[in-house]
């Protein structure tokens, strides 16, 4: 689980992210990220009703929060990050495939840390 001070919950924060930041994408999520004034990421999830019913929206959000939770140590801080589910996402959408698609799209958006940003925040 993600702790309250990591997560992006208002609406207002989710609109200020999309409006402002730089977005990436893969087959199954997109990333925007903002840079913030803090020493830490901040992390938002979204998943739209075209995904499918409350059930597919919230199992999508849960593997992007897993997701996140695995490869945040290896992120770079200071962002607002928020992650938005794509229609592929379904039912056979593995934990594994949106990991790997969370690390490439990070790796492009420059978001993981070097060993020289190891224990400086961005």
């Amino acid at each position: 689980m993600i702790a309250r001070e990591f997560r992006i919950r208002r609406e207002s924060e989710f609109e200020r992210v999309r409006a402002r930041g730089k977005s990436w994408s893969s087959r199954t999520l997109v990333l925007i990220a903002l840079p913030n004034d803090g020493e830490t990421n901040r992390y938002g999830f979204a998943a739209g009703k075209r995904l499918g019913n409350a059930v597919a929206r919230n199992r999508a959000k849960r593997l992007m929060r897993e997701a996140v939770r695995g490869l945040h140590p290896r992120l770079r801080q200071g962002f607002d990050i928020v992650l938005i589910a794509r229609n592929s996402v379904d039912a056979q959408t593995t934990a594994a495939s949106i990991a790997s698609d969370l690390e490439r799209v990070a790796g492009r958006a420059r978001l993981l840390a070097t060993p020289d940003d190891v224990g400086v925040s961005a």
